[in-house]
């Protein structure tokens, strides 16, 4: 048994590593690689760079796309380029535009897992005979006997499980994640160590096609009839003034609301169908139960009948939580405070073990309820 935990001699273990053109999964490739394992890198271009704006860096696209190909020339590893423009657009850019402007806040990170990255990318592995497609994720990879599970990373501060809650399990059996035992400081001195170019290269903090955080600029660009003025109006139904499209507003925003007011206002709800903005005090961002859509399982369905932890952003701190099952949805009672919960994004299941922050599972937020409104 290898360190991969496949039967086999590293040499004679085929590994595709998905190589973005960052300093993590440039790292895992070399790390790969120096442990004698038979590596191909693949990097996704995803979008036609041409037509995006200078300001900015991108990741799958020009620049990346090179540093993952110096990497791999210097580590002296095969390395391809899938070309998944038209699945990129179709499957992430056009359903983040759908989310927004239904009035959602969308997360395109986990869709692009879900999609792209580990259904289109895992297809493309098990073609190529590979034994484990692996990743520079930070996340815990446990084997069981059968199945493995997932778990929060070592570096909490960089744990990406909350935007891997859709993996499935057949995924997960074939996944590997290299960086989820070490800190990150750790992956840039081994990228130091080993002299790669990527080395300094800062991490992306923005949505990769929305790379100064202008996201109705991409509205915009795709959908300019969401731009259509309506209501701003209280939680009682008072109207306090005019929007210019439901797309420049997410739940829990502040600043930008426009309104004159001798006390901090909220966006509290956004209505899409009417085509209203809802704003109030912040004890009307208190959210107290959520309903979940498309839920996805990593553990048997026997775990939700206990107290669980949910996360409902991926920068949050797990909450306590009762979840209610029913069929390919679930109620979930937050037993803790927490506010600004919207629909469109991700509600993560975990239970604690000795091993740490197990994730159960997850689905996407459908509806918030709240002691003045639901939505």
């Amino acid at each position: 048994m290898n360190s991969l935990g496949i039967n086999k001699s590293n040499k004679n273990t085929k590994v595709v590593v998905a190589m973005s053109g960052g300093v993590d999964s440039s790292v895992v490739a070399a790390l790969m690689k120096e442990a004698g394992y038979d590596v191909t890198g693949i990097t996704l271009k995803l979008y036609d760079d041409t037509k995006q704006s200078k300001e900015g860096r991108q990741c799958c696209a020009g620049q990346d796309i090179m540093d993952a190909k110096r990497v791999s020339e210097k580590i002296n590893i095969n390395h391809e380029i899938l070309y998944y423009q038209k699945k990129f657009k179709t499957e992430v850019i056009d359903s983040f535009i759908d989310s927004y402007s239904a009035g959602e806040t969308p997360i395109p990170c986990v869709q692009c897992n879900q999609t792209v990255k580990f259904r289109d990318l895992f297809r493309y592995a098990k073609d190529l005979k590979a034994d484990a497609l692996v990743t520079g994720h930070y996340v815990s990879r446990v084997q069981n006997s059968k199945n493995a599970s997932m778990y929060r990373a070592k570096d909490l501060t960089r744990d990406q499980s909350y935007f891997l809650f859709s993996t499935t399990q057949e995924q997960l059996n074939f996944l590997r994640f290299p960086l989820g035992e070490i800190d990150k400081s750790e992956t840039r001195s081994i990228a130091k160590k080993l002299n790669l170019n990527v080395a300094d290269k800062p991490d992306s903090q923005d949505i990769c096609f929305v790379p100064n955080g202008d996201y109705s600029s991409v509205i915009r660009k795709f959908r300019p009839e969401s731009f259509k003025k309506g209501k701003i109006i209280d939680v009682s139904g008072k109207e306090l003034g005019e929007h210019d499209g439901i797309i420049n507003y997410t739940i829990g925003q502040r600043k930008g609301i426009k309104i004159s007011s001798d006390k901090a206002l909220y966006v509290v709800n956004i209505d899409a169908d009417k085509n209203i903005i809802v704003v109030g005090n912040k004890k009307s961002l208190e959210i107290k139960e959520i309903k979940l859509r498309e839920l996805n399982f990593l553990a048997p369905k026997e775990k939700f009948n206990e107290e669980i932890k949910i996360k409902v952003r991926s920068t949050g701190r797990l909450l306590k939580a009762k979840i209610n099952l029913n069929d390919n949805c679930a109620n979930v009672r937050i037993l803790e405070k927490e506010t600004g919960i919207s629909p469109g994004q991700a509600c993560v299941f975990y239970s604690k073990d000795n091993l740490g922050d197990k994730v159960l599972g997850g689905g996407w937020i459908d509806k918030t309820f709240n002691n003045n409104l639901s939505t």
